[in-house]
């Protein structure tokens, strides 16, 4: 990863840290290599973290890190505060979105809250660019398809998460949605 790459990467983390609090245990959904969890050392409690780009297993003494795909890849795992999928969605095929969906819902605590980031369609042109200048490394960009951030709330709401905070940044290029799990639900 170049520099540039690793400072969109913060900024993204960045975005779950209001949700995340002292203790919580935590999934992170598309983990790369556990940067989320260095980032938050200290204040989670136990991390769990699964991607399919993972060559083995990785264990630390505050989180684990998975090879595989959300959600088969994930097996006996007790339910989660945050579960976070930054920069992940638009790598989902459309049909296993709503498998994605369902999943979290499932994995979440009641009260608990998913964190999403998703760029702008528009993004793909500018990452393009920015990988063929060499200013950026990007991370699977061959598998972007044009997925629309308007999508997003749809998606999940319809497996029964609801929409608490939706906003752009990244000079308005990327997208950050929280949903939270209902405290009453199941």
């Amino acid at each position: 990863m170049k520099a540039l790459d690793r400072l969109l990467q913060r900024w993204r983390i960045g975005k779950a840290g209001p949700y995340i609090r002292q203790g919580d245990r935590v999934l992170d959904i598309g983990c790369s290599y556990g940067e989320l969890f260095r980032q938050f050392e200290g204040r989670i409690d136990e991390g769990v973290g699964i991607d399919d780009d993972l060559d083995a297993e990785v264990v630390s003494d505050h989180y684990q890190l998975i090879p595989g795909t959300f959600p088969e890849g994930l097996a006996n795992q007790a339910p989660f505060h945050v579960i976070t999928m930054l920069a992940v969605l638009e790598h989902v095929p459309r049909e296993r979105q709503p498998i994605v969906a369902k999943a979290c819902y499932q994995h979440l605590l009641p009260g608990g809250h998913l964190v999403i980031t998703t760029p702008e369609a528009v993004v793909d042109h500018i990452l393009d660019a920015l990988t063929f200048l060499r200013l950026i490394d990007g991370m699977s960009l061959e598998e972007h398809y044009g997925f629309e951030p308007n999508e997003t709330p749809g998606i999940f709401t319809a497996q029964g998460l609801t929409l608490v905070h939706a906003t752009k940044f990244q000079l308005g290029l990327n997208n950050v949605f929280v949903f939270r799990k209902p405290a009453e639900a199941s």
